[in-house]
């Protein structure tokens, strides 16, 4: 068994809480404490977020999509693979270590997708990103954290409010969808939704994209 070995910490801006990069072989880790954020190995639910997004806005001849959260980019990779060839991918990475791991040790994880003139790389919050303009964007991907409950980051929270939401809502266009990614069901979040006047729909997705792994959730909100 080859053992795993610390490439590189990362400080969460706005929080004590620091992201550790593993490697082992080919295989790489991101972790906080004891839990781990992703896998290399793990791509299926991460990918679903964009598949299932792109089906939502197949009629846009071209989708403006903001993602929350490079990671280590399974939804953007699947979003250039789904969205055309006129469509153009702004990803908001709050962690400049994150973007600098998919250009260094990740590289050959990645590929060219950060090279794909269609990608645009901000290394902001994609909260203020959100809150910047008003019916900009087809549809917004966040994948930010574990889920609706901040794991990694306090300051996350306010994306998944009530007032998180209304941005949210406010940044899309008409029919736009506000796709989230968890690691499980939050009936609250599920209700703040609905309540902020989204049209939802949630998905129970596989963890490898295979029928295995774990189960996680996909929202699927779409603004009318």
């Amino acid at each position: 068994m080859i053992p795993w070995k610390k490439i590189d910490t990362a400080k969460i801006p706005g929080s004590d809480e620091e992201l550790r990069l593993m490697q082992r072989g080919k295989e790489f880790s991101i972790k906080l404490g004891t839990n781990e954020l992703m896998n290399n190995r793990l791509s299926g639910s991460e990918a679903a977020l964009a598949t299932l997004a792109a089906k939502q806005i197949e009629k846009v001849a071209k989708p403006v999509v903001l993602i929350g959260g490079l990671g280590m980019g399974f939804t953007l990779r699947a979003a250039l693979t789904v969205l055309g060839p006129k469509a153009k991918i702004v990803v908001s990475e709050l962690v400049p270590a994150v973007v600098a791991w998919a250009r260094g040790p990740m590289a050959e994880v990645f590929g060219d997708s950060l090279d794909d003139a269609r990608v645009s790389i901000r290394e902001i919050d994609v909260g203020e990103v959100i809150r910047a303009k008003s019916s900009a964007f087809d549809a917004i991907l966040l994948d930010v954290d574990n889920g609706p409950e901040g794991l990694t980051r306090k300051g996350n929270d306010a994306l998944y409010s009530a007032s998180g939401l209304g941005a949210a809502k406010m940044a899309l266009r008409p029919g736009g969808v506000l796709a989230v990614w968890s690691s499980g069901p939050n009936p609250a979040f599920n209700k703040r939704l609905k309540r902020a006047g989204f049209d939802v729909n949630e998905v129970v997705v596989r963890a490898t994209g295979r029928g295995g792994g774990a189960r996680h959730v996909i929202w699927m909100a779409k603004k009318s």
